[in-house]
């Protein structure tokens, strides 16, 4: 199947008791059985609902590998990929990563003795520096949020398949009507469905999909005993909205195109981030692995001042002014006082993450009306 009809057919089938063509929401807690350890495959909820289990198909497919798991939030994604690690184990990361998975990486899991290192890896080759005896893991955002810093995730999984380490790819951004990690040699990529995937800002959720049958037993195994799983009204949601995200994709990519370039022209503008340009860092990357380049933007103003940046999100109307990203609708963030709040200054700094740094999630609105508002709204 090409990779419009897998959005609407793949890993969902119609009812098998009354040939409802949408899965069902099972909204139960448990499965009657017909003797004890004899049940039809569901026994209780948090470790398999067949509403999940459609949506985990369908997951699995779309990325282009063998097993899907659901979870609450990709939080609960990230912390269950985290927790396969023990006191000791090391982490290399990207220095341009979500606030919230830098906050649980330094904020929880390093209190338990996994150590952390944020690096640049715009050259991938230069991660090597960093493995030691008890690095495990690799961890790939890209594009970066909110830099949309480009990353070699063929590079990457070279090297980690070298050194024996794990390479976890965040997808969020791209989703994989972009890309498919697991294709270009990650072992684990991660959503956070909540953004495009589900595309409606109406539900919160994250997914773990992985190809290797050993890794996702321990990683299963992790979801039913942690217990961070969905219910099934949020993966019914979810079902829903992937079946529209190629042509939300499409509309996002042609928007993003157009504002990007909006915005790279304005007198007010000192900066556009979009990997589109091709003096974009790694743009040559970006065209190799992904096929369109996203409906996500950050921009800088001239001057760089923090007040200037707030009074144009304020002046914004069609931009809706929120935290999160990827739904049907647009919206605008700054990064430093919101998503990447707990990410210290000198850090943010040190990436590149400046105090005015504004973020746009670019909408599939009429693209007419989006350039307007930001015209309006730049003066």
């Amino acid at each position: 199947m090409k990779f419009g009809t897998k959005t609407i057919h793949a890993g969902v089938e119609p009812d098998p008791t009354t040939g409802a063509i949408m899965t069902p929401i099972y909204q139960t807690s448990t499965y009657v059985q017909r003797s004890p350890g004899d049940h039809q495959g569901y026994e209780y909820s948090r470790t398999h609902n067949p509403t999940r289990t459609a949506l985990q198909n369908s997951l699995a497919a779309l990325e282009n590998g063998k097993h899907g798991l659901c979870f609450a939030s990709g939080m609960a994604a990230t912390d269950c990929i985290i927790k396969m690690l023990k006191p000791g184990d090391e982490v290399i990361a990207t220095n341009d990563l979500y606030g919230g998975t830098y906050r649980i990486f330094t904020k929880v899991f390093q209190e338990y003795g996994i150590k952390f290192q944020f690096v640049s890896m715009a050259e991938i080759s230069s991660i090597e520096q960093y493995v030691t005896e008890n690095t495990k893991m690799v961890w790939v955002e890209t594009p970066t949020n909110p830099l949309l810093n480009i990353i070699d995730i063929k590079g990457a999984a070279e090297i980690c398949k070298r050194r024996n380490l794990l390479l976890v790819v965040d997808n969020t951004f791209s989703t994989p009507y972009l890309q498919t990690p697991l294709d270009l040699g990650a072992d684990i990529v991660m959503h956070s469905l909540t953004k495009y995937m589900a595309g409606h800002s109406d539900v919160v959720m994250g997914a773990i999909v992985v190809k290797e049958d050993e890794l996702a037993e321990r990683l299963a195994f992790l979801q039913n005993a942690c217990g961070g799983t969905p219910g099934p009204q949020d993966c019914f949601l979810v079902l829903r909205g992937i079946k529209t995200l190629h042509i939300r994709m499409q509309r996002h990519c042609e928007n993003g195109k157009a504002i990007a370039e909006y915005l790279r022209q304005h007198p007010k503008v000192e900066k556009v981030f979009w990997p589109g340009f091709e003096n974009h860092p790694n743009h040559q990357i970006a065209r190799d692995q992904m096929r369109d380049f996203g409906g996500m933007i950050s921009f800088v103003l001239k001057g760089d001042r923090q007040e200037d940046a707030i009074q144009v999100l304020e002046k914004l109307k069609f931009f809706a002014l929120a935290e999160s990203l990827g739904g049907v609708e647009s919206l605008c963030g700054h990064p430093a006082t919101m998503t990447h709040a707990s990410i210290p200054q000198v850090e943010r700094l040190k990436g590149g993450l400046s105090d005015s740094l504004i973020r746009l999630s670019v909408g599939i609105e009429d693209v007419e009306d989006l350039i307007a508002d930001l015209e309006q709204a730049i003066g």
